[in-house]
């Protein structure tokens, strides 16, 4: 059954729609171009506009004569009016960002993750990082929106809660968002990882309001983060993109679930790593080394398989032929017109896997007569599921969703 809105909500909603569509004008926009793009009347743009003048989220431009009638005064955001910190919570690495209002990234900073991260003192840490890198970037305290972490899930985003996250040894039911909160005296925002990401690719387009992706997060682990018609999809839980056991349709190493075909572990660079050290194409580190060893291994692979390395080309290649089975079901589900590929470690494999998914997925698309299907690799680096996390804080004022209308209880 529908549900109405108040004018609260429909007020806060038409500012999101004037804000978003300054931000996205990469020149500026004037007022009356402003009831053009949002078909808003003349006063409400007015209103909206003089609000935001005075709270000092827009800067004003002198006024040009562009051709007849009146000049044409263009209204940009002001970068510098408020900032929101990203956090990305992997377990090899915590990486950490501040964004200006523009969604820039004005300062960074990464801290190795132990093979053991005690959550209370993970939050310590995060803290002691957040509150040192604001002070770096010399942001004030009192401009700053929030924080955003990007978890790997499942998580439980109505409590702030990281449920049970795989590779993170003694996080289970782990209350992240109230113990930050505590840590920082800031608003904090948990999302997963892959939506983050996906948040981040969306907040870089220029492509307009309807976009339609899939975005296939390589870090640790794998995961997909869908965006369709311009909102990230999240699900009756927020937990949309766990596709570690979708089936790469071929024998594989065995997952944990009792299946020997899963993704999950297929992809997984320590997989692969070990995977290599069996073959003799790399020295080390064994089973069961920590992150960090793991991750130089997983570069070195990857510049061995550039290289020619017969033994180095076969197991990425291999890799990306079984990951290619299981965007191409992704895609063809969703109807997507992108495929993204990022993450913290994706650099090292990028053009092999690349010139694995390109003509494999081109080729499999079920809808080729209708649209092509664009199989790129992301150009946020590996700090996209961070400037995500960020993103999303931001999205509170910037970004219309329609969402924003519903009365909530």
């Amino acid at each position: 059954m529908g549900r109405g809105s108040n004018l609260e909500r429909v007020g806060g909603f038409n500012q999101a729609v004037v804000l978003d569509a300054i931000r996205r004008a990469p020149h500026g926009i004037s007022r009356v171009e402003l009831v053009q793009a949002t078909g808003l009347s003349t006063q409400t743009v007015s209103n909206i506009v003089r609000k935001q003048l005075d709270l000092g989220l827009l800067n004003e431009g002198h006024k040009t004569v562009t051709g007849p009638g009146k000049p044409r005064t263009p209204l940009t955001i002001e970068p510098r009016s408020r900032f929101a910190v990203g956090v990305h919570l992997d377990p090899s690495v915590m990486t950490f960002v501040v964004l200006d209002l523009a969604g820039d990234v004005v300062a960074r900073c990464r801290h190795e993750m132990p093979a053991v991260a005690d959550p209370d003192t993970t939050v310590a840490r995060m803290a002691a990082a957040i509150d040192g890198l604001v002070r770096t970037a010399k942001v004030p305290r009192d401009r700053v929106l929030g924080v955003g972490i990007a978890s790997p899930g499942p998580i439980n985003e109505d409590r702030g809660i990281v449920v049970d996250a795989p590779l993170l040894i003694g996080w289970q039911a782990v209350r992240l968002r109230e113990s930050l909160r505590g840590a920082t005296g800031l608003p904090v925002l948990l999302d997963k990882d892959v939506m983050a990401a996906a948040h981040a690719e969306l907040w870089s387009s220029s492509r307009g309001e309807n976009e339609n992706f899939a975005f296939i997060y390589l870090g640790t682990g794998i995961g997909a983060g869908l965006v369709i018609n311009g909102q990230v999809m999240r699900g009756a839980s927020n937990n949309v993109g766990e596709i570690g056991h979708f089936s790469t349709g071929e024998d594989g190493p065995l997952c944990a679930c009792g299946r020997s075909s899963c993704i999950g572990v297929a992809a997984m660079p320590a997989h692969l790593v070990e995977t290599a050290v069996a073959a003799g194409v790399l020295e080390g580190p064994a089973s069961g080394a920590d992150p960090e060893l793991i991750s130089a291994a997983w570069v070195k692979l990857g510049a061995l398989a550039l290289q020619g390395d017969a033994g180095a080309l076969g197991i990425v290649d291999a890799s990306a032929r079984r990951l290619a089975r299981v965007v191409e079901d992704i895609a063809n589900l969703m109807d997507v017109e992108r495929v993204i590929f990022g993450g913290p470690m994706w650099a090292p494999v990028s053009e092999r896997y690349l010139a694995v998914l390109q003509p494999t997925l081109s080729q499999r698309s079920a809808v080729s007569a209708i649209h092509d299907l664009e199989v790129i690799g992301s150009a946020l680096g590996e700090d996209i599921a961070a400037v995500g996390a960020g993103c999303a804080i931001l999205d509170h004022i910037l970004a219309p969703k329609q969402m924003g209308l519903l009365l909530q209880d």
